[in-house]
């Protein structure tokens, strides 16, 4: 009797056993993975990893090359020492977003909001969405002053002088067709690589003239430091390393995702030696006297029309790179694809909604042509956020503190501090400026 027993209890465990396995099995599958299974994007015709440098280097060079030595006048040469900071700790940043990727063990996030609302909920990911926003849309309108601006004084003394807003808005159109056509991060790379070859020639062209110039600026005055407009200009060069809400697609575009660490590494590096290159060389020639942008310093002759028609020509391509960052958000959002709606009707929906967009970015820009208190502004308000900020509380959120040794924890912190101070005071300022310049009877 007691062998029948243990015989039938052997035969009872080993069918659940089984029965176990087959619902593990089902529970996987229902759940999309196996075990160990990651969900990562489709990587099938991602690009190469030098390609993703490209995008980096020409979405975040071009801003901080026009403001940078504004910045020093601003705040003083102690400038530097920030710039090297904010070089620091936006790659550590960028690293820890696209980290915050892939936090859910299960599949790769797309976006911003996702990473957000992964760590705060739905709340927490309407308010990232908000300033992902703001950076998205406030980039182009940026470029499309500043672009509008440049055509006006290129064509100064001749029939096409038709005024700065009349070019902003044919400056518009003219980024209109690859902003609608070039569908997602991968197809707009070798617009980037266009955007870093002008980027090379406006310092070779800003060295080499303020070096020419510089017998003629005599007694020019240089601060160590400016209290007062300290977080304007801490403001302003946070700005110039604003570039991580186009990141999650522009890895997402990348064969070798692994690469992402050295690939932001190398492309910020980049960008910070041409900022201390035109920083520099701008501010110690010109010093409180240099202009913003830059070149708006330079003597009139073959060299400045050269800086500007290169710097247009850089601003104009990296408008479609932040739109299309943009874009590629609402449409994750709102699940356009051609899966669900069919090639035409998607291209179709995808154009419509584009259009959209770069209508209302241009009229805010013709309503507020002021190029230097925008860049404080928006890089006050929404790359102090985007780029210091909310990396550092959703990878400590998502993560946990507790794991972390002290030193991380108090760099984290520094971070934190830093992007809070740019984004209080240096918002404040950039407000009261752009008050008084519109009160200006002579602003319109």
């Amino acid at each position: 009797m007691n062998e029948i027993e243990k015989k039938t209890d052997m035969i009872e465990l080993k069918d659940f056993e089984n029965r176990s396995d087959v619902a593990s099995n089902e529970l996987d599958s229902e759940l999309g993975s196996d075990k160990g299974e990651f969900i990562d994007v489709n990587r099938t015709h991602a690009g190469s990893s030098f390609m993703a440098y490209l995008n980096v280097v020409c979405v975040v060079v071009g801003t901080g090359i026009l403001g940078l030595p504004a910045a020093l006048k601003q705040g003083g040469w102690i400038g530097l020492l920030i710039l090297c900071l904010a070089w620091f700790m936006s790659i550590y940043t960028s690293v820890l977003l696209i980290r915050c990727l892939y936090a859910n063990g299960t599949h790769r996030l797309h976006t911003y909001k996702e990473i957000a609302t992964l760590a705060f909920g739905k709340i927490g990911g309407w308010i990232a969405f908000f300033f992902n926003a703001w950076i998205l849309l406030g980039g182009p309108i940026l470029y499309i002053v500043l672009s509008g601006q440049n055509m006006n004084q290129l064509c100064h003394g001749t029939v096409a002088e038709i005024g700065a807003v009349n070019w902003s808005i044919i400056c518009a159109a003219s980024v209109a067709i690859p902003f609608i056509l070039l569908k997602d991060m991968k197809d707009v790379s070798w617009i980037s690589a266009l955007g870093v070859v002008v980027i090379f020639i406006v310092v070779f062209v800003v060295l080499i003239m303020s070096a020419i110039d510089k017998p003629n600026q005599i007694g020019m005055h240089h601060d160590v430091v400016v209290w007062d407009m300290f977080p304007v200009a801490l403001a302003t060069i946070s700005f110039s390393f604003g570039g991580n809400v186009t990141y999650p697609h522009v890895e997402a575009a990348m064969k070798k995702p692994k690469q992402w660490p050295m690939v932001v590494a190398a492309g910020l590096t980049t960008c910070a030696a041409l900022y201390f290159i035109v920083a520099v060389s701008g501010y110690l020639v010109y010093g409180t006297n240099v202009a913003s942008p830059v070149y708006n310093s330079i003597p009139d002759g073959v060299g400045k029309t050269i800086a500007v028609v290169v710097i247009t020509i850089n601003v104009l391509v990296t408008v479609p790179i932040y739109a299309t960052s943009f874009c590629l958000d609402i449409e994750n959002m709102y699940d356009i694809t051609v899966e669900r709606y069919g090639k035409v009707k998607e291209f179709i929906i995808r154009a419509s909604i584009r259009i959209t967009i770069l209508v209302v970015v241009t009229v805010i820009a013709c309503t507020v042509p002021y190029f230097d208190i925008l860049m404080s502004l928006i890089g006050a308000f929404g790359n102090c956020t985007l780029v210091f900020i909310f990396p550092v509380i959703f990878y400590l959120k998502i993560t946990g503190f507790r794991n972390k040794p002290i030193y991380e924890l108090a760099w984290c912190a520094l971070i934190f501090l830093l992007g809070i101070v740019g984004l209080v005071f240096g918002t404040m300022e950039a407000i009261k400026q752009l008050i008084a310049e519109v009160a200006k009877p002579t602003a319109l």
